[in-house]
């Protein structure tokens, strides 16, 4: 009789708690409206956590993905009147990035549509039961102390 991987399921229920979370919040996205890619979603909502407007570069840095493609999400980005390129006041062959009071309407209609998201994920736990969820989920996060993080 050969015992059952209690990681692997583990880590299988995640991959598919991860799945169902990206798969809501989507639903939550088009029902709101904005005509907005989950990428393009989570770029405003990175610019939105620097004090000055980033470069390109820093934006790139910050999601881990490649200068190209943090372009790609830009452009059409600045397309949709949502951010606008700036040059920088220092340096003038340094571009910035800054959220337009339109990506500041559309930044509070997407953290009302991760909001229902979250409330339709977290329905069935009682309040303990969350309490203990976000216990363990900031150690999974947080990692062991002196391990390597990744990302």
């Amino acid at each position: 009789m050969t015992t059952p991987d209690a990681d692997g399921l583990l880590a299988e229920q995640l991959l598919r708690l991860t799945r169902r979370v990206h798969r809501i919040q989507k639903h939550h996205l088009q029902q709101s409206g904005l005509d907005i890619t989950p990428a393009q979603s989570r770029l405003l909502r990175t610019l939105a956590h620097y004090d000055a407007p980033p470069r390109m570069a820093d934006l790139a840095e910050r999601l881990e993905v490649v200068p190209r493609a943090v372009t790609t999400l830009v452009d059409a980005l600045e397309e949709s009147g949502r951010v606008r390129r700036a040059p920088d006041p220092t340096n003038r062959r340094v571009i910035r990035i800054e959220v337009t009071d339109e990506g500041r309407k559309v930044l509070r209609e997407l953290h009302h549509a991760r909001r229902s998201a979250a409330e339709e994920i977290l329905a069935p736990l009682s309040d303990d039961q969350r309490g203990v969820l976000g216990g363990l989920l900031d150690t999974l996060v947080d990692g062991a102390p002196g391990a390597e993080r990744r990302c």
